[in-house]
This record gives structure tokens, C-alpha cells and sequence, in this order.
């Protein structure tokens, strides 16, 4: 396994919708492997291939025992009840802010070897699920902000905080 660069903000690749994954091949299964280390090598809860500059929809999560790669999301469900907590993103290291997240995600997907998949998500999960499907469709999680956490953070980010981010406490995963 390798760990991958962390595209961060402003890279054009984060923007860009991912493609649907049609070949699920050992370089698939390798790339969700890398992803799993790569993330983890980062404290995070979960990561999108186009973090790492692959325009596939895949990502990998880890909220608590559980981990997994996810392929070919795609929501069916969102709950109406809200949860707030702070969230960060590792395109965005040492940034945190409160962000509105579905207190339930349900979706459909397929896993690395085609298999089609259901999983549900709740809390954490649920935070992990949403947070990394915008990802995939080119969405950042600075757009769920509100506008003074939002400026806040445009504001860091162009003093250049994300060059010389502060180091996160293993307690605080991002997604």
C-alpha cells in the first residue's frame, strides 16, 4: 500500500464531478487500499478519489470499527433532522466549522469487487456519507458553511493556514 498526495483548495480536480467506476479491477481494489492508508495517515474519517486526484466515484470511510470503500454512490435517503457539528476536510487541513449535515443517509452503491451494496448511516456515518458524496460531485464542505464561518475561512485560507496547518488531535477526525 502507498499513501497518495491530499489535493487541497484550489485545485481544479476538486471542483470536477467524478466518473462512474466501470472496471472493477485489482487497480481499483489497490486505489481503495491506498485511500484507507492515506486517510488514516491523516486522521481521517473518510476520503474522496478526487482528493487524491482520481475522477472516480469512490471513497473510503472509517467511523469508529467500521471501514470500507464505497463505489457508485448514490443517496436514497436523507433524513430531515439536522445535525450540527464541527467538521473539517483534509482539502481543507487545520480548518474547522460547525456544518449541517443529515442526521441519517441511506444509499445504494456497489463495493470494489461490483457487488451492489446498501448502507445506512447515522451521526458520524451519516456526516461521513454526505461529506464525501459532495465530494464526488465536485462539492466542498466551505459551501454548507455559514457566510461568517465561510468568510472565516476564506480569510485563513489566504493567509496561507493550509501550507502550515496546526496538527489535528487524534480525538478529531476529519472527513
Amino acid at each position: 500500500m502507498a499513501r497518495l498526495p491530499i489535493r487541497l483548495f484550489g485545485d481544479p480536480v476538486l471542483r470536477q464531478r467524478a466518473g462512474e467506476v466501470t472496471s472493477f479491477d485489482e487497480r481499483l481494489r489497490t486505489l481503495a487500499e491506498d485511500m484507507l492508508e492515506t486517510m488514516r495517515g491523516q486522521n481521517g474519517a473518510g476520503l474522496a478519489a478526487n482528493q487524491v486526484g482520481i475522477l472516480k466515484r469512490l471513497f473510503t470511510w472509517e467511523a469508529g470499527e467500521d471501514f470500507g470503500a464505497v463505489v457508485n454512490p448514490t443517496i436514497t435517503f436523507e433524513s430531515d433532522v439536522i445535525q450540527e457539528g464541527d467538521e473539517g476536510c483534509l482539502s481543507f487541513p487545520g480548518l474547522f466549522y460547525p456544518t449541517k449535515r443529515p442526521l441519517e443517509v441511506h444509499i445504494d452503491a456497489q463495493d470494489v469487487h461490483g457487488e451492489d451494496i446498501s448502507m445506512e448511516g447515522e451521526g458520524l456515518l451519516a456526516r461521513i456519507i454526505a461529506h464525501e458524496i459532495d465530494h464526488l460531485n465536485g462539492i466542498l464542505f466551505i459551501e454548507h458553511l455559514e457566510r461568517h464561518d465561510r468568510k472565516d475561512a476564506m480569510k485563513r485560507i489566504r493567509r496561507g493556514e493550509l501550507e502550515n496547518p496546526p496538527p489535528v488531535a487524534p480525538e478529531d477526525p476529519v472527513v
